[in-house]
């Protein structure tokens, strides 16, 4: 829904000469659409069929909208002006119920079609949801269009904290002044879930960006962080918040463990601080590597099958959100404008200050790739892996690879050596591979046990430079078929019968065709069987992925979704390690949803 040729009665100056937003996400909904709200305005007015003087107590047009809780207060306080001041669409006055919903609920919800929704317009808190919630399965559409504010995330302290650090004259990168936080002895901090709080996830992909900066082993100090902040992490931002000392030492009575510093939002931060007393107030670091964006997204939901009426008063509201009096009502709570300007109340009053960086452009946004894979290492730092690695040996795996003078085995080996790298120490991966009697009347061979990594091997070294050598040393069976179905099976039985209580434990099962077993288990009695498998209190999920143009993600999709798992395509074997992070992201998401 984009910016358009606006109706003259939606547009105002200050929206036609307004800049650009810096990062925009606009989708455009149908130009037939605003035609229409031109046109089919002009005749109804015409036609008497509306009149613009008409009682909003007798004629209005209602819209829900889903905003992520920072932002609801303020899209309330504007849709009860809207009333007071009897804004209309199309001649019928605009009446806007506006309810606060955390956006990664919202993201799921969509992205599983799982339940009714009964809001027409959403508002998360980022646009990294919308890729979320487009989810792998049957999802509920959305519309995304422009931005309609802004805020910054930083690293907020106590001003003792904050002092013991040198703000605000001494500034950091992200990487330094988290280390530099970490390594004080009386600086705890803490963040928001980074699977369910935007601003989690921004810091922590911003972190990782400013370490890999550094250079040298960047991947192993992001894993750190995450652990540390795994230990005092809260649900979502309002959690997080509650977890600071509140008289500004960290000491109080009855609980000597609370938070001295966190990661949040500028807004977050301008709206404790209006309330805070005293010590309880925050000061605010920006890091001078770049503050990534909340950028609040307007997004349309299921759009096709909203009325003609809730689409055009959908389109009135969001331009009402640009004009001088709703920019007014955001900025009084705290946000910035789109573009991400700053402005000194917000910034004072959210307590940052000069020569702190808050003016510095803010960082660019991360790619989906790059959120994806930190989600990936932060599910499997957190909650350590138990993984069994199945890979298919047939023979079509020796087909060349387009473009690459490798054959599909040689690239799926080298994505798997990669992806081992984001594995820490006491994570557990084994090595299964299979193709037709490969052993003996088995489709299937156990090569590597699962084990931790860090465990020390005998010759010298550790578990995980063995399994990289096994990776390496797979090759293709000539003349061997794809024994899909029972080695999914035994391979499935063996996980559940080693699974280990505390760990995400999953089956990862990679092949490049259907089953070609004509002598084993048939599809219908794998799922039966894996149905009965499938143990709540024992997940196993299966990550199984299709790779190339002849593999069939319907049929591994099938057979991984019962066990609470799900199936993936990759056309170009490369794609193997982010979608494996992306995977166990979503499968630990998954499974801790089912468990509360």
């Amino acid at each position: 829904m984009g910016r358009h040729s606006l109706p003259d009665d939606f547009a105002t100056e200050e929206h036609r000469g307004s800049p650009p937003p810096r990062r925009r996400r606009t989708v455009a909904i149908a130009t037939m659409l605003v035609l229409a709200v031109a046109a089919g305005t002009a005749v109804a007015v015409q036609g008497g069929l509306l009149s613009f003087s008409d009682s909003c107590e007798d004629s209005s047009v209602k819209l829900s909208m889903a905003a992520s809780p920072d932002i609801a207060p303020a899209m309330r306080a504007i849709a009860d002006k809207a009333r007071e001041d009897e804004v209309r669409s199309d001649g019928r006055c605009l009446d806007v119920k506006v309810v606060a919903r955390d956006s990664y609920k919202v993201a799921d919800a969509l992205a599983t079609g799982s339940e009714s929704l009964d809001f027409q317009v959403w508002l998360p808190d980022s646009d990294l949801w919308l890729d979320r919630a487009k989810g792998v399965g049957e999802s509920i559409p959305i519309t995304p269009s422009d931005s309609v504010a802004s805020s910054p995330v930083a690293l907020a302290m106590v001003p003792p904290a904050a002092e013991k650090l040198g703000w605000p004259r001494k500034t950091y990168s992200w990487a330094d002044l988290v280390a530099s936080a970490m390594e004080s002895d009386k600086v705890r901090l803490g963040a928001a879930d980074p699977a369910r709080s935007a601003t989690g996830l921004l810091a922590l992909t911003s972190i990782g960006a400013s370490s890999d900066a550094q250079g040298g082993d960047s991947d192993t100090r992001v894993a750190e962080t995450a652990k540390v902040l795994a230990q005092r992490m809260s649900d979502g931002d309002t959690q997080v918040l509650e977890t600071l000392a509140r008289d500004g030492s960290g000491t109080e009575e009855g609980n000597p463990k609370r938070n001295q510093a966190v990661l949040l939002s500028e807004q977050a931060a301008f709206a404790h601080n209006a309330e805070a007393t005293g010590g309880g107030k925050v000061d605010l670091f920006y890091p001078k590597d770049g503050t990534p964006l909340l950028n609040y997204p307007y997004t349309l939901v299921d759009e096709p099958k909203l009325s003609t009426e809730e689409a055009r008063a959908a389109l009135r509201f969001m331009t009402l959100l640009n004009d001088r009096g709703s920019r007014a009502i955001l900025t009084r709570h705290g946000f910035r404008s789109v573009d991400g300007t700053a402005g000194e109340a917000v910034v004072t009053a959210a307590g940052g200050r000069t020569p702190q960086p808050y003016v510095t452009a803010a960082a660019d946004a991360p790619t989906a790739q790059a959120l994806q894979e930190t989600l990936g290492m932060w599910t499997i730092t957190v909650q350590s892996a138990r993984l069994t690695t199945v890979v298919d040996a047939s023979g079509s795996m020796a087909t060349p690879v387009p473009g690459r003078n490798q054959s599909r085995m040689d690239v799926t080996k080298e994505s798997l050596i990669q992806a081992l790298g984001q594995f820490t120490p006491e994570d557990e991966i084994g090595l299964w591979e299979f193709a037709t009697t490969l052993d003996g009347e088995k489709d299937y061979r156990k090569l590597m046990p699962t084990r931790r990594l860090g465990d020390p091997v005998k010759g010298g070294g550790t578990y995980r430079d063995k399994l990289s050598a096994a990776f390496a040393g797979l090759e293709p069976v000539p003349g061997g078929a794809t024994g899909l179905y029972d080695t999914t099976l035994a391979s499935y039985e063996a996980a559940q019968s080693s699974y280990v209580k505390g760990k995400f434990n999953a089956l990862v099962i990679l092949t490049d065709g259907s089953n070609e077993d004509a002598r084993g288990i048939s599809r219908s009695a794998l799922i039966d069987r894996l149905k009965q498998l499938a143990d709540p209190q024992r997940p196993v999920p299966i990550i199984a992925i299709a790779v190339g143009p002849d593999a069939d993600r319907e049929e591994v999709s099938a057979i991984a979704e019962v066990t609470g798992g799900g199936g993936y395509e990759v056309s170009d074997p490369a794609e193997i390690q982010a979608v494996i992070l992306q995977a166990i992201m979503t499968a630990g998401q998954n499974g801790r949803a089912a468990q509360e």
